[in-house]
């Protein structure tokens, strides 16, 4: 896996200052959703890189540099930091505790190829739109992911169903009912969201 140096606690393009520092900034590049929690609101956002002391996130939301954050990069690898510096959609974070990164990207990768892995989902609750040929009908998404959806219904939704979920602000998808069971069922979205999309359950709420 290739890596490069990039200060933790400045941009990219700001001056190093002596070997230790390089060394200590030593990122591996990286492309991963992770799930990121913050006051008030949380999101699926793209990391960039990562070292053992902190790591470059993209988004389009704003972020304040001191803001707290809590990653998720799978369900069972958690972390935690503070937002360093933050410009042009990316923002670099300063970890609250040393990590190993290297080991972390092997914890990583070996949970991706098991059996049972599934892409990080935004827990949510608001009203969307199903329609289908018999018409349109409310439901209510409790998760949100790129490429799937957990909803409650009034019962009318089997598996195997093919519907087109709309979200408030025009974002439209073509689904398919995997499972449903009890009033709550799973959708999968043939087009996958964009990451913009879920960056913020707030801007998705309205």
């Amino acid at each position: 896996m290739g890596s490069f140096s990039s200060p933790m606690s400045a941009p990219p393009n700001a001056a190093e200052s002596g070997s230790d520092r390089r060394e200590a900034d030593r990122f591996c590049t990286v492309c991963r959703i992770a799930k990121i929690g913050r006051e008030g609101d949380a999101g699926l956002w793209l990391v960039r890189n990562i070292s053992d002391r902190g790591m470059m996130l993209a988004a389009d939301v704003p972020v304040e540099k001191g803001e707290r954050l809590e990653i998720a990069l799978s369900d069972t690898v958690m972390l935690s930091g503070r937002v360093v510096w933050a410009e042009q959609g990316r923002c670099g974070v300063a970890f609250d505790e040393e990590i190993d990164g290297a080991a972390l990207l092997k914890q990583l990768a070996a949970e991706q190829r098991e059996g049972g892995y599934r892409p990080p989902r935004l827990p949510v609750h608001f009203k969307a739109t199903a329609e289908t040929d018999d018409g349109t009908a409310a439901i209510l998404l409790v998760d949100l992911s790129q490429s799937g959806a957990g909803f409650s219904h009034d019962g009318r939704f089997a598996a195997g169903m093919v519907l087109r979920l709309v979200l408030d602000g025009g974002i439209r998808r073509q689904a398919v009912v995997r499972w449903s069971k009890g009033g709550r069922g799973g959708l999968w979205l043939t087009e996958p969201l964009g990451r913009a999309d879920l960056e913020s359950i707030r801007r998705l709420e309205g």
